[in-house]
């Protein structure tokens, strides 16, 4: 008899437990973070106005430049320092609620001062500014820069009268960046730009003095001036009347010199006819003769003569 196989089954698939479910997808989503740590935690960039430091298990590796750059994942960082240049200031009023730095001038007046100091970062130094401070930008300020600061501003402040520091404010400023300067140039972390004395306060008894000086000072070049100008009208006076003076003297000695001139001319005509009447007497009767009108005189005195008729 003929016997009929039995139908063909597939073989049935083992379903997965929820245990081995939940393993598997952890496994896979830890696979997928590391991937994604390694793609985008190992890179990273430095801007132009940074410089990283490298480390591998907390050592320090190198100095990374701006750009973008490649780190191993887990076993090294980066720390990043700024380059910029920044501007701290010290001391403030005796008002102000800052730090106060107190100074006194060559002549002992009190004062309070604000100084700024501008500087950065010196780009050789960026190892040793994470090795020694880690880093910390206002730790460093403190530590290599604040108390210079203080010191020198005071010493170079002292060696200027307060009149003086206020007329050479310029000179002022310029010995102060050269002596903090030069107090950390054998510590060259920081690379100072330039330091000026922003501002300088002084006592009101000071300030009282000062304008009061100033108010005298004023009056004397007012009084020179005033003086300067009676000099000035005096003198033009003076030279008026010298003027006038000469004037009249030359006047004189023209009017002087015309009567001796006359006198001469006179003197010589008179000489001259002296001479000729010495010479030739009857010159007198011809002078006279040329001079008469003809008319014989009406009177005449008994026994004399007529006039210019010799009768022979």
């Amino acid at each position: 008899m003929y016997q009929q196989n039995p139908p063909y089954r597939m073989p049935q698939q083992q379903e997965m437990s929820p245990v081995k479910f939940i393993v598997t997808i952890a496994v896979v989503a830890l696979f997928v973070i590391i991937g994604l740590t390694v793609m985008f935690g190992s890179w990273y960039t430095v801007d132009q106005t940074q410089r990283a430091v490298l480390l591998r298990n907390g050592a320090f590796v190198e100095v990374v430049q701006p750009g973008l750059h490649f780190k191993a994942p887990w076993v090294e960082s980066v720390y990043k320092i700024d380059m910029q240049t920044h501007t701290k200031t010290y001391g403030a009023d005796a008002s102000g609620t800052k730090d106060v730095m107190e100074a006194y001038s060559a002549d002992q007046q009190p004062a309070f001062l604000r100084v700024s100091v501008t500087l950065h970062i010196a780009p050789d130094k960026v190892a040793e500014m994470y090795s020694r401070f880690g880093g910390d930008y206002e730790a460093a300020l403190g530590r290599v820069i604040s108390p210079h600061v203080y010191e020198r501003v005071k010493v170079v402040f002292g060696q200027y009268t307060a009149a003086k520091a206020i007329s050479s404010r310029g000179q002022l400023n310029a010995d102060a960046s050269a002596s903090i300067t030069q107090s950390i140039a054998y510590d060259p972390v920081f690379i100072i730009e330039s330091a000026q004395i922003e501002n300088i306060s002084f006592s009101p008894d000071y300030i009282h003095s000062v304008e009061q000086r100033m108010q005298a000072e004023v009056e004397v070049q007012r009084q020179q001036q005033n003086y300067q100008q009676e000099k000035i009208k005096a003198d033009i006076a003076v030279t008026q009347a010298t003027g006038r003076a000469n004037s009249v003297v030359a006047e004189a000695k023209a009017a002087a010199d015309a009567i001796v001139l006359k006198g001469n001319a006179e003197a010589t005509a008179i000489r001259a006819r002296a001479e000729a009447l010495g010479s030739n007497p009857a010159l007198v009767s011809l002078t006279q003769a040329e001079r008469w009108n003809g008319v014989l005189p009406t009177t005449m005195l008994p026994g004399s003569a007529v006039p210019m008729i010799a009768l022979k």
